[in-house]
């Protein structure tokens, strides 16, 4: 009886067993090649994952797509290049500097500043009202109080 249930918990197990994949290279430059490039590549399903890491079965084709194109002798811009005409710039880890990607880069540090010029403004005006000490309020202050000192002079007399 314990044998017939180890066996039954051995079945179980066998779908848990997961595929790898057997890829056979021309040279080691291919297979280094291909390694770089799983590495670099971003799986569209998973975005945060390249295709190396990745389980989903577009990160597979991805694989096979560029195991294909390596073994087909071409060179690693031209993979790249295939891969963001068919995927868009997103597939690529390092996408190339446009527009788009210059403004993604630059935009948080012009916000930064930005922000940084709103706080400088909002704590120069809660100055100025906390402290209303403008020339001209200082000029009044001095005529004023030189008025009641001639008043408390002639009181005296």
């Amino acid at each position: 009886m314990r044998i017939l249930m180890a066996l039954l918990l051995c079945l179980g197990m066998l779908p848990l067993h997961a595929a790898t994949e057997v890829l056979t290279f021309d040279n080691p430059e291919q297979e280094r090649l291909y390694k770089g490039l799983t590495e670099e590549l971003r799986c569209t399903v998973c975005q945060n994952q390249n295709i190396a890491d990745s389980n989903a079965d577009l990160a597979t084709d991805l694989r096979r797509k560029t195991y294909k194109l390596v073994r087909e002798g071409k060179s690693e811009q031209e993979i790249l290049d295939y891969m963001s005409q068919r995927y868009g710039n997103f597939v690529l880890y390092n996408p190339p500097k446009t527009g788009g990607t210059l403004l993604l880069w630059i935009g948080p540090f012009i916000m930064l500043l930005f922000g940084l010029y709103l706080v400088a403004r909002i704590v120069r005006r809660r100055r100025a009202a906390a402290n209303p000490t403008s020339d001209q309020s200082a000029d009044e202050n001095l005529e004023r109080a030189r008025q009641l000192l001639r008043d408390a002079d002639e009181d005296k007399s």
